[in-house]
């Protein structure tokens, strides 16, 4: 019994010298009976926490995501509405001009508000826009104001870095995000006017309806020129087709001369001379013929209103006097009527107007007062001056008149630069704590110190001057007001503007920007945005394409209504319940998202500031040969 006892005790141990020696097929029989009794969801469990730990690592991966994204862009391009562009690196001498300047101390908002995207300053990478054109409400969270659905801010990708972004093989891409941003925001407000107001004048995207001013298709005409800018082919083919087909002027209809000419005069003047399409030129040549009955006052100075069915004209019911900005805000349109028809009566009208207001007692160094009566041809309510609304267009069309004209009306200039030389004698002041040069007005030789967001349109004209060789002074206060509209929206809870800012100019003030509950509103105005894109056209300093990022997510984040369109607000102070108006302004999609994709273009040519001149609208029209 001794041997096969041994025997079986040998083998034994052979046995488990043998596990000791081979320890790796040991551990793993080990962990294999520990596995097998694990129960059936313990093992289930950690497959799927191994499994996404997996998936996380790929996807936070920088080098996998540039090839992913690369790919992407690659392979889709644009939406085939347009030719896609080849995305190329940056010259490295624009790759070293980029260094992101965040909001100045002078922003007093904690960056810990939700501002853009929970953050300032966010990039968009790789940025796929084009689902929500499909549904807007599809997959996007939303903000409920008492019954008003308005879009949460989309979701951009905030990894992206400045050193990133300046030595990214693919910074075009970038830029290019920026400008598909844009015309995603214009297909969607394209959309909600689509649905639910074709053909109307104004979209109401909270109640799915419409608004009428004039019955003539504003929102329309007014994007025209948009559209094409932008590269919407198939939307600026419906638009047309719109326009040839169900546009008519024959109507029974009061319009005001100045809103009716800049946009819709403007508008297709503009179309017409980037499309070179006849279609818009008769449509230019009708209007401005039915306008012209405004004109027809004992004084020239044109009445303010004018039924384009009938031929006839007239005053406000509570007034005979028209505004100083709309009589002299129509100069740009109907002088290049003149030009392109031939006939002179549409330049020797408004012209005559512009002769009488140059000579006109009441000015206060080269500023003019805000009415002007339509009998005697006076100035009225003399003694009050500003720069915002009823005045503020005078001033921008002086300049843009002399350009328009070859540089030749030596009396259009010295207006101009009399006016603001009166601004900074009269007008101009800094607020506590900051310092931002702010202009105010005058009432009867007191100062205040309120300033429209209408008063923003001033550093981009400023600027435009020293473009064509005016004083260099001109752009030093040109950047100080362009840093105090940009506070004016930094320095709100929701990053927009309100319509009209009080500065604090009291020692021991905390806050430079006051805002009566009055003036909270905001009605997605252009002037801002307007000044930026010439600020940077001019000065190619990129901090100025940074604010109007922000501005425009803030749009997003604040405005944006899932269902189409954007919403005017009533409160900029309260970004939980800004409490929508209900209602998208033509110039919305005229004006701002214009200068919104004109600023994030980095070429120089897409419309030319040596070509054309923007009406006080937007709508480009060409500077004339000096010859002319």
């Amino acid at each position: 019994m001794l041997p096969p006892s041994r025997r079986d005790f040998v083998s034994l141990t052979l046995s488990e010298s043998g596990s000791y020696t081979d320890s790796k097929q040991w551990h793993r029989q080990s962990c294999w009976r520990k596995w097998k009794q694990l129960s059936r969801l313990q093992r289930s469990l950690i497959l799927f926490t191994l499994m996404l730990l997996f998936i996380c690592g790929i996807a936070t991966s920088p080098t996998l995501i540039g090839h992913w994204r690369d790919g992407v862009v690659g392979e889709n391009g644009y939406d085939g509405k347009q030719p896609s562009k080849s995305i190329l690196p940056e010259p490295p001498s624009e790759k070293k001009e980029y260094r992101r300047r965040g909001p100045p101390v002078l922003q007093n908002r904690l960056q810990t508000k939700t501002n853009v995207s929970g953050q300032l300053g966010v990039e968009t990478q790789g940025l796929d826009l084009k689902n929500e054109n499909k549904g807007s409400e599809g997959g996007k969270p939303i903000i409920s104001w008492h019954g008003a659905m308005v879009a949460e801010e989309q979701t951009f990708d905030t990894d992206t870095k400045d050193t990133e972004i300046q030595d990214d093989p693919a910074s075009l891409a970038h830029a290019e995000s920026r400008l598909e941003a844009v015309r995603e925001a214009f297909r969607h407000a394209w959309k909600g006017y689509k649905d639910f107001a074709w053909g109307h004048d104004e979209l109401k995207p909270i109640s799915k309806s419409y608004g009428e001013w004039f019955g003539l298709g504003l929102t329309l005409i007014d994007a025209l020129d948009t559209m094409w800018i932008l590269g919407l082919k198939e939307e600026f083919a419906e638009a047309r087709e719109w326009v040839a087909r169900e546009l008519s002027f024959d109507k029974n209809v009061d319009v005001n001369l100045f809103e009716s000419t800049i946009r819709i005069l403007g508008g297709l003047l503009s179309t017409y001379h980037l499309t070179g399409d006849s279609l818009f030129l008769e449509k230019a040549k009708d209007i401005g013929s039915r306008l012209m009955p405004a004109f027809n006052t004992a004084s020239k100075i044109p009445y303010s209103d004018v039924n384009i069915g009938k031929g006839t004209a007239h005053p406000p019911q509570w007034t005979s006097d028209s505004t100083v900005a709309e009589v002299t805000s129509i100069q740009l349109e109907f002088r290049e009527l003149s030009r392109l028809t031939g006939d002179p009566k549409y330049k020797l009208a408004v012209m005559e107007v512009m002769k009488q207001v140059h000579k006109l007692d009441g000015k206060q160094d080269g500023l003019v007062p805000m009415f002007i009566n339509t009998n005697n041809g006076l100035f009225t309510h003399q003694g009050i001056y500003t720069l915002g609304a009823r005045a503020d267009s005078y001033y921008e069309y002086l300049l843009k008149q002399w350009i328009q004209g070859g540089k030749t009306e030596n009396e259009l200039l010295d207006d101009y630069l009399l006016s603001v030389e009166g601004v900074k004698k009269n007008l101009l002041k800094k607020s506590t704590p900051s310092g931002l040069t702010f202009v105010g007005e005058l009432s009867h030789g007191y100062f205040s110190p309120k300033m429209d967001h209408l008063v923003c349109f001033l550093p981009g004209t400023l600027a435009l001057g020293t473009h064509f060789g005016l004083p260099a002074d001109h752009m030093e206060l040109a950047k100080q007001l362009m840093e105090t509209c940009y506070q004016m929206y930094a320095q709100m809870e929701t990053g927009l503007s309100p319509e009209i800012a009080h500065f604090n100019m009291h020692e021991g003030s905390t806050q430079d920007v006051d805002v009566k509950i009055a003036d909270r509103h905001n009605l997605l105005r252009p002037e801002t945005v307007e000044s930026l894109f010439y600020m940077y056209r001019i000065t190619k300093d990129k901090k100025y394409q940074q604010w109007g990022w922000e501005i425009l997510q803030n749009f997003n984040k604040h405005t944006r209504v899932p269902t189409g369109g954007y919403t005017s607000i009533n409160n900029v102070r309260d970004p939980a319940n800004p409490n929508p108006r209900d209602k998208m302004e033509s110039f919305f999609l005229g004006e701002t998202l214009k200068y919104f994709y004109l600023l994030f273009s980095n070429d120089p040519n897409l419309i030319s500031l040596d070509k054309y001149i923007f009406n006080t609208e937007a709508h480009p029209l060409p500077i004339w040969p000096q010859a002319e």
